[in-house]
């Protein structure tokens, strides 16, 4: 599985900014899709993931300000990251991940490259 992700830059703080994140590959089946986060010095953390029924999950410091989303049709790998109300501790390195299971049955973890928000106040 391949993760091919867009949408980083620099924006003010109150701004917004929309990530999006494609998978691409065959023989494999879509748990989740989302975001994690990492700056440095600090571990890697939840943002928003989304399960194959849409359903989704936010780590508490963007509850209510950011909103994940499926794609649909053509898209329906694609994963969509709407930030709004940014805040300078938004600022980190933003990682797409998936997870699933490959034609074996075997549970895969994949990672996209990062992509960098910057939040200026």
């Amino acid at each position: 599985v391949q993760l091919q992700a867009s949408g980083g830059g620099l924006v003010l703080a109150g701004g917004s900014l929309r990530l999006s994140c494609a998978a691409s590959g065959s023989g494999f089946e879509l748990n989740s899709m989302g975001w994690y986060r990492q700056v440095p010095g600090k571990q890697r953390e939840l943002v928003a993931t989304i399960n194959t029924r849409g359903s989704p999950t936010y780590g508490a410091p963007v509850k209510g300000r950011f909103t994940i989303s499926k794609g649909k049709g053509n898209a329906v790998n694609t994963v969509y990251l709407q930030m709004n109300n940014l805040k300078s501790e938004d600022t980190a390195v933003y990682y797409c991940n998936a997870d699933g299971w490959d034609r074996y049955l075997d549970y895969e973890n994949f990672w996209g490259r990062g992509t960098l928000v910057t939040v200026s106040s």
